[in-house]
């Protein structure tokens, strides 16, 4: 059905205004509504909303042109409302006055019966899709404004649940610094460093695109990572393998075509034991030597299919005082300036062998640094994340492998070599305990 049409005519001649109604008397969708005195025009207006308004140019009350002015006001309810003028002659002058004033069309009184419906239904038509295209857009508005405020909030959380400078600051033997900078209001990008039991269990990953899904999948990841952390499974092939099947059913819930890589260290004393599929993994020596451990074979994405455990390894590395690890997303080798040239991976590695003396927080503002410099006003696409880890001295007071140092003075004086053999030291339930422990990882036994 056509949208109602409601017609104001301001004229001063009663006359005129009954011809206009009987003409439109017999249009069903039209309501006619008539003001015979122009300084009650904006108030006649005010009340019945027209969508169509005629206007006589000579009335003895006020000029024509005076009124258009009046009806085209900033402030005026009929602004936006189509101004059909009336005159009782061809005026260009007149015309080229009222047009500029704002009037949108101009007839001479009294026109045909069908033209004059014709205009009508003509300016009412594109007015009432103003009026929905503006009503639409103030919706679309609101809604993008709410939105805003829900990204706005996860956001915050995202943030909130990083680590704090105060955690990374209790880990025993490592300094830690991680940097985290969204290219939207919510990113893809997760990392994060959990400290339990003397082990360091640090992940970093990168959910496809960005935005509130691949932002809510970061959270999920988050939560399932420090829950396994938590029922301390230290198995890295068990550990994957139960945190996809996780993510993997919610991805699948959510009907979504999200999907993350994932890589995740466990760190002991100066041991790394590297999981998961994401990108290099770029470990430096002291004296700058650069080492780049590729993940490829280590994993498989995380939420794109329910059985990955055949893809799942693990590597293991060594940790030297003054040595240590870099991770990043995709974010930082993938970013380009403004020749749309790329940062990558040689430029990184470079970066890192030229200040790996420096310390964490040192080496990572380097990094921000040079590819924010890199990239100038060219605007980021994508998630920037990067963590960087380092060696600190070993206390000399621990030891460095899983067994209790021997003391051989009280060996010897308190419990004789002949009298009792060494395989019986320890009670047997207590080796088979440790043997399972060896099994399952090696260096976290203790």
């Amino acid at each position: 059905m056509e949208d109602p049409i409601t017609v104001l005519l301001i004229d001063d001649q009663p006359m005129i205004g009954e011809a206009v109604r009987r003409m439109l008397v017999a249009e069903k969708d039209i309501t006619f509504h008539y003001c015979n005195d122009p300084t009650q025009a904006l108030k006649v207006a005010r009340s019945c909303q027209p969508t169509v308004i005629l206007q006589d140019l000579v009335m003895p009350e006020m000029e024509g042109l005076v009124l258009v002015r009046f009806l085209r006001a900033h402030n005026a309810p009929t602004r936006f409302v189509p101004l059909i003028v009336l005159s009782s002659k061809e005026e260009p002058l007149i015309k080229a006055k009222a047009f500029a004033l704002g009037a949108n069309d101009y007839v001479v009184k009294l026109p045909d019966k069908a033209e004059l419906i014709a205009r009508i239904r003509y300016h009412s038509k594109a007015y009432v899709n103003l009026l929905k295209r503006n009503e639409a857009e103030a919706i679309l508005q609101a809604e993008n404004f709410r939105m805003a405020k829900e990204l706005d909030m996860l956001r915050q959380m995202q943030q909130m649940i990083l680590p704090t400078s105060d955690e990374l600051e209790a880990i025993e033997g490592l300094e830690i610094s991680g940097f985290m900078e969204p290219a939207d209001e919510v990113g893809g990008d997760y990392y994060d460093v959990l400290y339990v039991d003397g082990v360091v269990t640090i992940g970093i990953g990168d959910v496809t695109g960005h935005g509130l899904e691949s932002g809510i999948l970061m959270v999920m990841t988050q939560t399932a990572v420090r829950t396994l952390k938590e029922i301390r499974e230290l198995d890295p092939i068990k550990f994957l393998d139960a945190l996809n099947r996780t993510i993997y059913k919610n991805v699948r819930r959510m009907n979504s075509e999200k999907n993350l890589t994932l890589v995740i260290l466990t760190y002991s004393r100066g041991k790394v034991s590297i999981s998961g599929q994401h990108e290099e993994t770029i470990v430096f020596r002291k004296g700058g030597e650069i080492e780049r451990i590729n993940t490829m074979n280590l994993g498989f994405p995380i939420g794109l299919d329910e059985e990955i455990l055949e893809y799942i390894n693990h590597t293991i590395i060594e940790l030297n005082p003054g040595d240590g690890l870099v991770l990043y997303t995709d974010g930082i080798p993938e970013a380009y300036n403004i020749e749309k040239k790329q940062y990558g991976i040689p430029r990184l590695c470079d970066l890192i062998s030229k200040i790996s003396e420096g310390t964490a927080e040192e080496i990572k503002q380097a990094i921000i640094d040079d590819v924010k410099g890199f990239i100038g006003e060219q605007k980021v696409f994508d998630d920037i994340t990067l963590l960087v880890i380092k060696q600190k001295e070993f206390n000399d007071e621990e030891p460095l492998d899983d067994e209790e140092p021997l003391d051989e003075e009280k060996t010897l004086e308190e419990e004789p070599l002949e009298e009792e053999p060494l395989d019986e030291e320890e009670p047997v339930e207590k080796v088979k305990e440790d043997m399972k422990k060896k099994k399952k990882f090696g260096f976290f036994g203790k």
